[in-house]
């Protein structure tokens, strides 16, 4: 940009030019001609032509010097909202240069936040740009800080003054927020100038993995971790207990171990990358189906019907001896996993689908009417079977959850209350909408199988989602189908997840799925973070998915 020079008057030529112009006044008021003096100075001319006046003429008063001209500034237009995955809640615009990473800036703790040096460390990294722990921020700095007070997992980001504040109440929020820092700069190299501020709409977000069917590396999961933290999503399911196999290493059952298994050590090392970004492992026994990888190594624990049909994953749960591996089982991995949650399952055994369970399982009936009187049923023998479960893990303090068709109503028997319910279906036989869940106070969890069940191989009609789909017709209220239950439940649906299952576990390499839920997982992200209709378009929101994933 041009600059101006200022430069002050030139004073002789000024001073040189009154003079003139008061002697020639003089000359003509005295009435001396008007013409022009002469002789060798105007000056001098003019004072001996006055014979009447013995005192000097006036001093010229000298001509006020002009005000200097403003060097011109750059001005800013107001600040944009930045560009994120999921988008930010609030923006407050600004005019200023926003921030951009420079070598001479760094990321900094404010003081007593020092539980903050891990997120200080990788963002740091993940910038390009020195780490220098406790120091007081300065020009072009990252400054993170816990404090205040706010919803859990918020943030408030402010631009100023070329340097970058992100503080929260909580580790979580503050992660949230170099998140979306470095979105932005990802995007489009910089922050814009502004404040953030931001906290998600539901307390649960994530993924979950049947990495029972189908072994995937641990490499593999904990890039989907980083994936998954990146879109603030905090929770990964581990589904590693089914008919196909069961894979993480035991040491009080390892005859069910499958060859292809994680180790104690990769589960640990998983767990500690999630811990760092802020995402919970939710660990999954299922039972008392899906038992088949137990069931082959203990074929006494099979269920046989009255026709002599075994149902493939189911145990018999009548048999004392299925209750005591199952809940060993439980101790032990209850101990490798330190999150806030644990999965019991309870989803699709098989003596429940069927027409009449009594006729068709008369061990299971008597088994029922012995424990629960004249009126117990097998649905009830079920209800006690996952709440015996319940109570081997409750102790540990997990929150536990269950597979909606495990909760079952009319009988002897009640589930426990502080089952979370995680609802995937409607399908099964006597399958209860949402609102019967709802209305009985739970507190229930999204994974609507018609939106958010990514199935290998597409068995029984099950479509491969689309983030396209996700993001403009399913909201968390969406449980069932595609009809949203009534806003009065909106708190009691604490979130949802994208649900990765391997039926037909040839169908897709680990690279695929991966490409596969890129674009649902955004999606999913977008709808449990912000609870307003997302303002870009698919296409918009598809393009910017690519740019900061």
């Amino acid at each position: 940009m041009m600059r101006y020079s200022l430069r002050g008057p030139r004073r002789a030529p000024a001073l040189l030019a009154t003079a003139v112009a008061l002697a020639t006044v003089a000359a003509c008021s005295n009435g001396s001609p008007s013409g022009p003096p002469s002789g060798p100075s105007a000056t001098g001319a003019s004072a001996s032509a006055a014979p009447t006046s013995t005192a000097p003429p006036p001093s010229p008063t000298p001509t006020p010097p002009a005000a200097p001209t403003p060097t011109p500034s750059k001005a800013y237009p107001l600040s944009t909202a930045p560009g994120t995955v999921p988008a930010v809640r609030a923006h407050q615009a600004a005019r200023g240069p926003g921030w951009k990473p420079a070598p001479t800036g760094g990321v900094v703790l404010a003081a007593n936040s020092g539980a903050l040096a891990d997120e200080g460390r990788l963002l740091a990294g993940e910038l390009g740009v020195p780490y220098r722990g406790a120091a007081a921020a300065g020009p072009g700095d990252v400054e993170l800080a816990l404090g205040g007070t706010g919803a859990p997992e918020s943030y408030t980001l402010t631009v100023t003054g070329g340097r970058v504040r992100i503080a929260g109440p909580d580790e979580a929020g503050v992660f949230y927020g170099t998140r979306t820092l470095k979105q932005s700069v990802k995007a489009t190299g910089a922050m814009p100038e502004g404040t953030v501020t931001d906290r998600p709409a539901k307390p649960q977000r994530g993924l979950m993995l049947d990495i029972a069917r189908k072994h995937f590396t641990a490499a593999w999961i904990e890039d989907r971790i980083r994936e998954m933290s990146d879109l603030k999503l905090n929770q990964l399911g581990l589904h590693f207990s089914d008919d196909q196999g069961f894979r993480i290493e035991s040491s009080s059952h390892p005859e069910v171990v499958s060859a292809q298994h994680l180790t104690k050590a990769e589960v640990r090392r998983i767990l500690a990358l999630a811990a760092s970004r802020h995402v919970t492992v939710i660990p999954e026994i299922d039972s008392p189906g899906h038992l088949g990888a137990v069931i082959a190594a203990h074929p006494g624990l099979q269920l046989v019907s009255a026709s002599g049909r075994a149902p493939r994953g189911t145990v018999d749960i009548s048999n004392p001896d299925a209750a005591k591996i199952v809940d060993e089982l439980l101790r032990e991995y209850a101990g490798l996993f330190p999150g806030a949650y644990w999965h019991l399952g309870g989803d699709e055994y098989v003596a429940l689908m069927s027409k009449n369970p009594e006729a068709s399982y008369p061990k299971l009936a008597r088994a029922a009417v012995a424990k629960y009187g004249p009126s117990g049923r097998v649905q009830d023998l079920a209800t006690g079977w996952l709440n015996d479960r319940a109570a081997v893990v409750r102790p540990t303090g997990k929150t536990l959850k269950a597979w909606n068709d495990g909760f079952f109503t009319g009988g002897v028997a009640v589930p426990a209350k502080d089952l979370e319910v995680e609802y995937w279906t409607g399908r099964e036989i006597g399958a209860r909408l949402p609102v019967s869940y709802l209305s009985e106070g739970r507190k229930v969890v999204n994974l609507n199988d018609d939106y958010l069940y990514y199935i290998l191989g597409e068995p029984n009609k099950f479509p491969y989602p689309t983030g396209r789909r996700i993001y403009e017709q399913w909201t968390p209220r969406v449980l069932r189908g595609s009809t949203p239950v009534p806003a009065r439940y909106d708190p009691q649906i604490l979130g949802g997840r994208l649900a990765v299952w391997c039926d037909l576990s040839r169908a897709q390499t680990q690279a695929q799925v991966a490409a596969g839920i890129r674009l649902p997982l955004a999606a999913l992200a977008q709808k449990v973070w912000d609870p307003r209709p997302p303002a870009l378009t698919w296409a918009q929101f598809k393009g910017l998915a690519s740019k900061v994933g």
